[in-house]
């Protein structure tokens, strides 16, 4: 039997946070029934279907790349770190790897970028279900310790909400400060 992993990142475009990375090894004789691009699903759909493929999947790995690595690699390369790292972890091997996206991390496998991947490859839609999932829970975490920072609604993404946030109430350690407009108030800092 081949075992096909797909892969997915979430948390490219925040101001905060790491970003995260999935693999996911699907059982052919389990499906589960929705999976979709993360995007296009609910919160709750999201966590349900998470679930499922926690359960149902032969194979499943989470990982992430830090706020610090993401300042000093620059996000793309942070991500792919993140994808790499998400592979690796797998406790099965794959035949082959299936990337969301047209970048390739490096890894020890065959592999293939399909643009938009997690909207046509069922085991992409997990990884980016799971990746997604992961990222929000950080991002609640972070809402209970820093309770000015709406981190539970805006997810750390540069919203008009969390740019104020940054003005009233400074920058954060989980900030990226390689990331506008959070570099550009380090600048102006005094």
């Amino acid at each position: 039997m081949s075992l096909i992993a797909g892969v997915d990142e979430a948390g490219r475009g925040p101001l905060a946070g790491a970003v995260f990375a999935a693999a996911v090894i699907l059982d052919p004789h389990s499906p589960i029934i929705g999976l979709d691009d993360s995007k296009k699903l609910s919160a709750k759909k999201r966590e349900y279907l998470s679930e499922q493929i926690k359960k149902h999947a032969l194979s499943w790995s989470i990982a992430q790349a830090s706020v610090e690595e993401i300042d000093s690699l620059n996000i793309l390369q942070a991500t792919l770190l993140a994808m790499q790292r998400a592979v690796e972890g797998l406790p099965l091997s794959p035949s082959q790897v299936l990337i969301d996206g047209n970048q390739l991390p490096k890894l020890p496998y065959p592999a293939k970028a399909i643009v938009q991947g997690d909207k046509t490859v069922a085991q992409i839609s997990a990884a980016s279900i799971l990746a997604k999932v992961a990222r929000d829970e950080l991002m609640d975490c972070y809402a209970k310790h820093y309770p000015h920072f709406a981190f539970a609604k805006h997810k750390g993404y540069g919203t008009k909400q969390h740019c104020l946030e940054i003005e009233q109430f400074g920058i954060l350690p989980i900030h990226r400060k390689s990331f506008n407009p959070v570099k550009t108030l380090l600048l102006n800092q005094p």
